[in-house]
């Protein structure tokens, strides 16, 4: 009998972390492959991609929020420290000791996804294996019980080929799409243009910039920060410019900073019927206010920085009924005003990346100056130069660059994404654009896209960005989407599962869930099973899954709380309904990742492990 095949495409974070899910996740034989169009990108994507992130590029977060797995928060620090391969390290980071609150360079995160996919490769069980494949996926013909994917190969000797696979599933991790600046057409080829400063070439143009050049990045926030750190960092005298219509800089995370949850009442005056534009931000400016005064009063220890963070999060899970209120006209034009905005209150970056700009835009150096208004227009000066139009507030304001940064940050509207694979799915409504938000395209709450109709497509499912639209409305996530790590790593998790379930088939369980809940003994023996299938889940080797396993179904078949479930079936009912709760229970946003290990009964010590 044929094994079936899953094909992720995409091998940046987001598919990487569903391929090492369903390599742990997998009882029965599965091929896994994993395409990449870029083999720079494997295991990194833009990102984290060695060639794009020199040195001093660290994480916008703190290294003590970068595991891949929320079930183990310090999985990352602990590599870094006591796994990582640090020949060819510069200083001073060869000899760094990695804390939870540091910082941490995003080049190593590239090594960091390698050896966790060897070792999800290594532990997974007997036909359950991964195929690593190069090419682009230009198109999806989903037939009855299969897809067939078109694959553009890379060019060998010179011709471009295209092959078929054949899939029982595809999951879509395309990462990023890049945004088209309409105020650059004419400069786009220039030499003082850059396009993609996390490029190879973009890194490399940055770097040979002369010292005394003038620059102006396109953006202000930690894309535009990284780039102005990188010319600091190489000693860069000349004036930067940072350009951006709303001015909004990242905050910084004070020194000892560690993540957390606060709980709030449910902002009731936000509930209120949309009447205008006007009248609904003066309720969101009082109902912030309040909660801001409310965080700091009651957490009287807590650091001023963080408390926007605390709040805009405490309010995620009241976003979507407040969002319900609004127009779909009103809701896109708020999103694309205040989006950046958002973002900004809800994430911050860590000091090593913003003090040095800090300092540099201070009135005693005044090197980087911020520049609040629109670019209308960059343009080829006589001099060879750019000029860079500006509309501010005062005036229009024409800024000669010998360098232009363009970080403009990526396309959500998909209707306008130019990939073969984007155009392809949407003319053949296999995806829709996202109807209330126009980010992302509309998915259910397993990941799986809905055609126009809002009927899914059961062999596709779709993980990171492109789901921007359905976190917002669905879960009140508001901002950061480019890298949001924390939303990847449930996203694996829950289309990892749907996809095992699919694979392996189980009889539907969610209608008899409440069949195991319903009184305090059948609780009780469900509540122990679903402990074992959390911590089976979460297990990184195959010995300890295999017990775990075993646990389970010994406990599943000896309770005889559970007598009253029917027969017909009982064994796969079950254990599929376990599963499904075990999912909810990895995938609870409403704490912290350390707090979510002492719920789930996952006790090692590894606050002794880390510095």
């Amino acid at each position: 009998m044929r094994r079936p095949r899953v094909l992720i495409v995409g091998a940046g974070l987001a598919g990487t972390a569903t391929a090492i899910r369903l390599l742990r996740f997998a009882r029965k034989p599965l091929e896994i492959v994993l395409l990449e169009r870029r083999h720079d990108y494997r295991y990194a994507g833009v990102a984290y991609h060695r060639d794009g992130n020199p040195w001093d590029h660290v994480f916008n977060i703190q290294a003590g929020r970068m595991s891949a797995f929320r079930e183990d928060v310090n999985d990352f620090v602990r590599w870094a420290n006591h796994e990582a391969d640090r020949r060819g390290w510069p200083a001073p980071w060869t000899d760094f000791t990695f804390v939870e609150h540091g910082p941490a360079p995003r080049r190593i995160y590239h090594d960091y996804l390698t050896d966790r996919i060897a070792e999800a490769r290594l532990e997974a069980y007997p036909g359950v294996d991964l195929v690593e494949a190069e090419g682009e996926a230009v198109n999806l013909d989903v037939r009855a019980d299969h897809v067939e994917a078109s694959i553009r190969q890379p060019p060998g000797d010179g011709a471009t080929r295209t092959r078929t696979l054949t899939a029982d599933h595809v999951i879509l991790a395309t990462g990023m799409e890049l945004k088209q600046p309409a105020f650059a057409t004419d400069v786009l080829e220039h030499e003082a243009f850059i396009r993609h400063p996390y490029s190879t070439d973009g890194v490399r143009r940055l770097l040979a910039a002369p010292a005394d050049a003038s620059v102006v990045i396109v953006g202000t926030v930690l894309s535009a920060y990284d780039s102005v750190a990188l010319l600091l960092r190489q000693g860069h005298t000349g004036t930067i410019h940072l350009v951006s219509k709303s001015g909004t800089t990242p905050r910084s995370y004070p020194e000892n900073h560690q993540h957390g949850v606060v709980r709030l009442p449910a902002p009731a005056l936000l509930f209120e019927p949309y009447r205008n534009r006007t009248e609904f931000l003066a309720r969101v400016q009082t109902g912030w206010k309040a909660a801001c005064t409310a965080v700091a009063r009651d957490h009287p220890d807590m650091d001023r920085r963080i408390v926007t963070e605390r709040v805009a999060k405490a309010w995620e899970p009241y976003l979507p009924r407040v969002i319900e209120q609004i127009p779909t006209d009103e809701l896109r034009q708020l999103l694309d005003e205040f989006g950046t905005q958002i973002a900004s209150l809800r994430v911050g970056a860590v000091p090593y990346t913003t003090s040095i700009v800090e300092h540099a835009m201070s009135c005693d150096h005044d090197s980087v100056e911020l520049v609040v208004g629109k670019i209308e227009r960059v343009k080829p000066a006589e001099s060879g130069r750019l000029d860079v139009v500006v509309a501010t507030q005062a005036a229009t304001r024409v800024i000669p660059a010998d360098l232009v940064v363009c970080n403009f940050g990526r396309e959500s509207d998909y209707t306008h994404v130019d990939s073969p694979l984007w155009m392809n799915l949407l003319v053949n409504e296999l995806v829709t654009p996202h109807q209330r938000t126009g980010r992302g395209i509309e998915i259910n709450n397993r990941g799986t896209p809905l055609r126009p109709d809002g009927e899914p497509i059961e062999m596709l499912s779709a993980i990171g960005v492109m789901r921007e639209g359905d976190e917002i409305v669905r879960n009140g996530r508001t901002g950061a989407f480019a890298f949001n790590l924390a939303a990847i790593k449930n996203h694996s998790i829950v289309v990892a599962a749907h996809v095992i379930e699919r694979l392996e088939p189980h009889c539907a369980a969610a209608e008899h869930h409440h069949a195991f809940t319903a009184d305090e003994t059948t609780r009780a023996a469900f509540e122990q099973a679903v402990s074992l299938e959390v911590r089976r889940l979460a297990a990184r080797s195959r010995a300890e899954r295999e017990h775990l396993d075993a646990q389970l179904g010994t406990h599943l078949r000896s309770d005889h709380r559970f007598d009253a479930v029917p027969t017909d079936g009982r064994g796969q009912l079950m254990r599929a309904a376990v599963n499904q709760a075990a999912i909810q229970r990895l995938t609870d946003v409403s704490v912290t990742p350390r707090q979510l290990r002492r719920q789930l009964g996952i006790t090692n010590d590894e606050d002794a492990e880390i510095p």
